[in-house]
């Protein structure tokens, strides 16, 4: 274990980067680094604010306390260290309690994001294997569909509203059992969480992630983020979702650092106001909010211009429209953010570090990660060059992914980790995204990526939001259709169909614009909030195979 710490080191990262853990890499556990060491009198954890308004803040030594008790109970209810223990909650302390207090026992966490319906929570559950599951009154009901449910615990609403029999009570069991739980220290390689993602096929796959991920998870919030000791610190993602779960969790709570939870879903104005309340200066969040935000430019402006120091921006690549507002209209810098569930953020525009900022590039490899783009035959390809974006394990001492949980995977191939996302080189080392593998276009003979014409897009004044895709076409092989949401003031019509395919047109290429443009009310989206191009391109297949016949 001590090899992966010395590696570190050798990758110069900052000093800090292999002290983060209290522990050593042979004996760790997640609560002591995320609770326990920062649990000094007086000292934030937790900032919560509720959608009617109401708010709470919450120590270390307040969680330490909660934890210990949750840990006895599932010690209690035959729980042991490496066992699953799900949690079905929304932005609350209760959902920290219970992340903590898993820890604790040495069991992992499983998040389950709460907009899930029974068929994705029972397939995450099964292959999971929860001993345990935590959730609310508000999303009880979801688990009478679920085959086979493991042991419910429940927090309940006023007069014990939403308990049913058979379920615990989650804060009548804390009350009963002891602050007192000597945390189970386990191995770096020992799991403490455990994630599903999902691919455009298939079933979601589980990510186990290791303790020594939250070494990387410290790095990101250091070099990336840039959060310093002054900052208020909002990450608007769900941690039903690992964005969240790494960065709105796990990393700025191993680094003693409080962190803000809205319970309620997000609006600009309520985003506007919290940002304003609590001083937020150092903000993460997803394209999709951003784009909120511009829509609503005018109130935005008026409020926000000056407030923040920094954005971070993780899930999609951000239109150059959004990266020149937030620089012009609020006087704050933005800068995107590339990674994914099984790797954590690896390429980024890093706020904490000097280098060349390129608009539209997802950035540079963060310390301890060595990126490069490849070539079907997986070798290495030089600047300008489409390719596969890849991490060189053996020379990524900070790379944790193990592989899925009981699965093989085509993703390792040889030193390589094969993330799916097709990306080209810049002369100047940073790294530019093109789209998934299976997103881009082939049109005439040129390939073409969906996020270069969205973006083109959406500097337009009629346009919210855009997705791109390749529609069959027997003479081009594909050609390039958009769907719009556009902003209310606008007429969709030929007409502004036409004048946004001329838009594209001379801002992107003459092969690369739109040749359909569809208007919709809105786009298909994860629960997390990226586009499903892969939904609107099966839809144009469906609708060719059937006038075809």
């Amino acid at each position: 274990m001590q090899d992966y710490l010395s590696a570190a080191r050798d990758f110069d990262l900052p000093s800090t980067a292999a002290t983060t853990l209290a522990g050593s890499l042979d004996a760790l556990n997640a609560c002591v680094e995320c609770c326990d060491r920062h649990a000094l009198p007086g000292r934030i954890a937790l900032f919560w604010e509720g959608r009617d308004g109401s708010s709470a803040s919450y120590t270390f030594c307040e969680l330490q306390d909660q934890a210990a008790r949750f840990a006895n109970f599932l010690e209690a209810q035959g729980v042991r260290p490496g066992d699953c223990v799900a949690g079905m909650l929304p932005r609350n302390v209760e959902l920290l309690i219970t992340i903590l207090g898993t820890w604790r026992l040495g069991a992992v966490y499983q998040p389950l994001f709460t907009a899930f319906g029974p068929k994705a929570i029972e397939h995450r559950l099964q292959g999971s294997g929860a001993k345990v599951v935590v959730t609310d009154a508000a999303n009880r009901s979801k688990l009478d569909e679920v085959e086979g449910t493991p042991l419910l615990v429940t927090v309940t609403g006023a007069k014990g509203q939403g308990i049913q029999r058979g379920d615990f009570s989650f804060w009548a069991e804390l009350e009963r059992h002891s602050a007192e739980f000597e945390p189970v220290l386990r191995s770096a390689d020992d799991p403490f969480l455990m994630m599903f993602t999902s691919g455009t096929t298939g079933l979601a796959k589980p990510v186990p992630v290791p303790l020594k991920a939250i070494l990387a998870f410290v790095g990101y919030m250091r070099e990336a983020v840039d959060l310093r000791p002054e900052d208020a610190f909002w990450n608007l993602a769900d941690p039903g979702w690992a964005y969240g779960l790494y960065y709105a969790v796990t990393g700025p709570l191993a680094m003693g650092h409080p962190t803000t939870f809205y319970e309620g879903a997000f609006t600009v104005e309520s985003t506007c106001r919290i940002i304003r309340k609590y001083g937020i200066s150092n903000l993460a969040g997803s394209p999709t909010a951003f784009r909120m935000l511009l829509a609503a430019k005018p109130q935005v402006e008026s409020l926000l211009r000056g407030c923040l120091r920094a954005v971070s921006s993780a899930g999609e690549p951000l239109s150059p429209e959004v990266i020149r507002w937030f620089s012009d209209g609020l006087n704050t810098c933005i800068h995107d953010h590339y990674g994914q569930t099984e790797l954590g953020m690896v390429l980024c525009n890093h706020h904490a570090l000097h280098h060349p900022v390129r608009i539209g590039a997802a950035g540079f490899a963060i310390p301890g990660h060595r990126v490069v783009v490849l070539d079907e035959q997986h070798r290495e390809l030089p600047p300008g060059q489409p390719g596969i974006l890849a991490l060189d394990r053996t020379r990524s001492p900070l790379f944790w992914f193990p592989g899925y949980q009981d699965m093989s995977t085509k993703a390792f191939v040889g030193n390589y980790y094969l993330s799916g996302d097709t990306v080209e080189l810049n002369e100047d080392g940073s790294i530019s995204f093109v789209g998934r593998s299976d997103d881009v276009i082939t049109t005439s003979g040129y390939r073409v990526g969906p996020f270069d014409v969205e973006s083109a897009l959406i500097e337009h004044p009629a346009v919210i939001e855009a997705a791109v895709i390749g529609k069959p076409d027997p003479e081009r092989t594909e050609l390039v259709k958009a769907f719009v949401v556009l902003q209310p003031q606008f007429r969709a019509d030929a007409v502004l169909a036409e004048e946004l395919k001329q838009h594209v047109r001379k801002r992107l290429s003459a092969h690369a614009y739109p040749r359909e443009v569809e208007f919709v009310d809105e786009l298909p989206k994860t629960p997390s909030g990226k586009i499903q191009r892969f939904l609107l391109r099966n839809q144009e297949i469906a609708k060719a195979q059937a006038a075809a016949h």
